[in-house]
């Protein structure tokens, strides 16, 4: 009796092995298709540009997608020159000249500035130079000035944004503190003004 299944020969063992083989690089070659499919499909959806004989960090700025975050440019330090790569003091990390200090240590005139609140404020990277604070209480680069309440001093500053509730902590640089007159390694808490 013949076998209907077309398993019964040696010759049909032979086919099976051949569709078997044949069928495992089908399987192997769709899995490649689909994966690439895949990868492709994930960089659409994450808006990656899928122009792959540019450079990454050539980007047009005509081709960012509206509300893309990107980096933001320090606000000028005042003139502050970048400290020594191999400075270790507060000196040698306060690059500050006497008459920055003096111009930073100046109060505005009444009505020149209004109050944004009260933040705590943590040493910054003392690494850049100049007088800046970096609040939550700004969503755009100003000038500004901080108050210190417990030394009575102030000193003008660039408010730079970061991220955050308006209640978060600040961080203020290595000149700015020096010149309130607080400790470096203190948690001041200080009025935060934004210069009209």
């Amino acid at each position: 009796m013949p076998n209907n299944l077309g398993l019964g020969g040696i010759a049909d063992k032979g086919r099976v092995a051949l569709v078997t083989e044949r069928l495992g690089f089908y399987t192997w070659a769709m899995m490649r298709i689909l994966l690439i499919f895949a990868v492709l499909g994930l960089a659409g959806c994450n808006g990656l540009p899928l122009d792959f004989s540019r450079a990454a960090d050539e980007v047009d700025p005509a081709t960012l997608i509206e509300g893309q975050v990107r980096p933001r440019a320090r606000p000028d330090a005042l003139g502050a020159a970048k400290p020594d790569e191999n400075a270790v003091t507060v000196e040698q990390f306060d690059t500050t000249t006497d008459e920055q200090r003096i111009l930073a240590a100046e109060v505005p005139a009444l009505g020149e500035e209004v109050s944004l609140g009260v933040t705590v404020a943590s040493l910054g990277d003392p690494s850049q130079p100049g007088f800046w604070l970096e609040t939550p209480l700004v969503d755009a680069g100003a000038k500004g000035r901080v108050y210190a309440e417990e030394t009575g001093a102030s000193a003008q500053v660039n408010l730079i944004p970061i991220d955050g509730p308006a209640t978060g902590g600040s961080r203020i640089s290595l000149s700015a503190m020096r010149l309130l007159g607080v400790p470096l390694t203190g948690l001041p808490e200080l009025e935060v003004f934004r210069t009209n």
